[in-house]
């Protein structure tokens, strides 16, 4: 189906399998380059004392499936200590599905959506005034949730449980994909992990990468690639791993008709 078609699969690694799996079993080659790594707080001290006081908040909300597991690593066995008054918001299902193997009761998700924007347009999420939300997330994320809630009343605050940085890898086999022009489709999941690319990539093959078809999950996404140079872009229906292969096959065969 793919038929050889070399795919670049930018996710940070401990998150590439499933994709890249999906991928070569539908005869793709996959060339793993994650531009973005998860690491751990340099100070959890305050993430411990956090955590040990949920009870003065009536939301948490978890922002992503690495918010999830991260925080697993400042607690003593592993376990967020029981609380009784907190309800606990994912930002969308693969998130959700995180809390569920955790151990965390899951009392919002979105039904369909995957972002802030979708999260903040459920009823749960609109009378909120004088009410406390810890929102869980990763060092420097989107501050659109927190702001439109505190336009709402409520009383925000964050916990940073992870940080993301620049993977420290061997970028020479890149460079020659490029220099031999035999990358066929990127794929980004997030904005920073764009961004990255760029920064991990020469100047001189910034011309190239642009050229290369891009996947991205949102059209958020889509508004950054297409500002920073990309010129063929195409938005997958769903941030999940089948929704993006079911997209890269769509550009490897032919269906997306790109711009001149």
């Amino acid at each position: 189906m793919l038929n050889g078609a070399r795919v670049l699969v930018t996710r940070p690694a401990h998150q590439a399998e499933n994709l890249s799996r999906l991928i070569a079993e539908r005869g793709g080659s996959v060339i793993r380059f994650p531009t973005l790594a998860i690491a751990a707080i340099d100070d959890p001290r305050t993430i411990k004392n956090t955590l040990a006081h949920l009870d003065r908040f009536q939301w948490l909300v978890f922002i992503s499936t690495n918010a999830v597991t991260m925080h697993s690593y400042y607690m003593d066995g592993g376990k967020i200590n029981q609380f009784k008054s907190a309800q606990i918001a994912a930002i969308g299902q693969a998130t959700a599905q995180a809390l569920a193997q955790a151990g965390l009761p899951v009392d919002l998700v979105p039904a369909s959506g995957y972002n802030s924007e979708a999260l903040l347009a459920m009823p749960q999420m609109q009378q909120i005034g004088g009410q406390s939300c810890l929102i869980v997330r990763g060092v420097g994320g989107r501050e659109e949730l927190a702001s439109t809630l505190r336009s709402r009343g409520a009383n925000v605050e964050y916990l940073d449980v992870y940080k993301r940085i620049i993977p420290d890898i061997d970028r020479s086999h890149l460079f020659l994909l490029f220099a031999q022009d035999k990358l066929d489709v990127i794929t980004i999941t997030s904005g920073e992990a764009l961004q990255n690319l760029l920064i991990m990539l020469d100047k001189d093959y910034h011309q190239s990468l642009f050229a290369v078809p891009l996947v991205v999950i949102s059209d958020r996404i889509r508004q950054i690639a297409a500002g920073i140079g990309f010129k063929r872009i195409a938005v997958t229906n769903s941030p999940s791993d089948m929704a993006i292969l079911e997209t890269v096959i769509m550009c490897v065969s032919g269906v997306i008709e790109w711009p001149n």
